[in-house]
């Protein structure tokens, strides 16, 4: 990103791109690829961590003539917007990783589910994909291979819960966006009731540089659990407001005051909240804690998709509680009584103590609903709605 053209496949071409898939249709097999992916430990860079490599084994296994590849690219999160810099900035690399995942898993079609407000990605992800197929790169006959991939797009209407990826699935097929039960998982019963290996679009661009330049280059970044880099996007009180890019295991007072420039205003930090509204909170004494997945966990927090907000002392905690509890009561999709009628309760309950009505019975209230929410809720979206308050 902003070393190339995005609309230039040649000038992608010439940094090497595609060399990746090339390697992988002409040098290996679609077990050795995903090896690869495995022995370099890539882990899902949408929120939930898994090895992707792992993932990509259990679709190649899932027995199906047919078999999808699905790219994650709902970005519905409040303050993240990496992967849509990465779509505009980078598109083909995402293509690429798509395709080598399909030659893995022996699949030959690919779903890209986007969210319709990211207009200027969809028109450089069509133009991509356009030139992508002139030049052999996608459709029939791959690079004068037998391997055949091609991609469409699906845009979704805007539903934060259609991230989670079994509610995509049902969106994809033109259907309101509800989670299903799980299991089956997607690997073996993914859309349209075919094995599916879904991942999200910075997990999917990681890919293609693995193939080419090995797990051991990739994992000389990062942390031993958790090697590579994280995309992450800085808004809130914070000087330099964006995205950047790190090594796993950076601190978030590095993230800070290093590369954000520190709070505005010479005020003092009060929290930061990772993963994005369903992320966890992170205060002072907790500032120089690895940004990583499980160094997060264990402060009880999430890394999540990448989203930092920064939030200063002239903030009210309750008031910036209860604009959590507000967004999860909007997106909640209410198929399932303990995230419907929680997210309510929670922000009628935090609501209370905004218009000093609240009581101390009412912070137990919320202990006790929100373990019940953590444990019984059909998707992560009413299971994590309480860990910000």
């Amino acid at each position: 990103c902003g070393v190339i053209d995005p609309d230039s496949i040649e000038e992608y071409i010439a940094r090497g791109g595609y060399g990746a898939l090339a390697k992988a249709l002409t040098q290996m097999q679609p077990a050795e690829v995903i090896q690869t992916v495995r022995d370099a430990n890539l882990r899902g860079r949408g929120g939930a961590g898994f090895p992707a490599g792992l993932k990509w084994q259990f679709g190649a296994r899932a027995k199906g003539d047919v078999k999808y590849v699905v790219c994650n690219a709902d970005e519905g999160e409040p303050g993240t917007f990496k992967d849509r810099l990465i779509l505009e900035g980078d598109p083909h690399s995402l293509l690429e990783g798509m395709a080598i995942c399909g030659y893995a898993i022996g699949a030959h079609h690919g779903f890209l589910y986007i969210r319709g407000e990211y207009t200027l990605s969809i028109a450089q992800l069509e133009k991509a994909m356009q030139t992508a197929r002139e030049y052999g790169l996608l459709g029939k006959g791959i690079l004068g291979t037998s391997f055949d991939f091609d991609v469409e797009i699906r845009v979704g209407a805007g539903a934060y819960v259609c991230g989670e990826e079994t509610a995509l699935f049902e969106s994809l097929e033109g259907n309101r966006g509800e989670p299903r039960i799980k299991p089956p998982y997607p690997t073996d019963y993914g859309v349209f009731g075919k094995p599916t290996v879904i991942n999200n679009v910075e997990t999917l661009a990681n890919v293609p540089p693995i193939i080419e330049h090995g797990a051991d280059w990739f994992k000389s970044v990062g942390t031993a659990k958790t090697p590579g880099t994280k995309v992450f996007t800085l808004c809130g009180d914070i000087v330099n407001g964006g995205l950047i890019e790190v090594p796993m295991g950076t601190t978030l007072r590095e993230i800070i005051y290093d590369i954000g420039g520190g709070i505005p205003g010479g005020r003092k930090f009060k929290l930061a909240q990772t993963g994005g509204t369903s992320g966890g909170c992170i205060t002072e004494d907790q500032l120089d804690v690895p940004m990583d997945y499980d160094s997060l966990a264990a402060v009880g927090t999430a890394l999540g998709s990448g989203a930092l907000l920064i939030i200063d002392d002239s903030h009210c905690i309750v008031d910036v509680a209860r604009s959590f509890a507000k967004f999860f009561v909007h997106e909640s999709c209410g198929q399932c009584a303990p995230c419907r009628e929680g997210c309510m309760r929670l922000l009628q309950i935090v609501d209370g103590f905004t218009k000093g009505t609240g009581t101390i019975e009412d912070l137990d209230t919320i202990e006790r609903l929100a373990r019940v929410m953590y444990m019984t809720p059909m998707c992560a979206l009413g299971q994590t709605a309480p860990l910000p308050i």
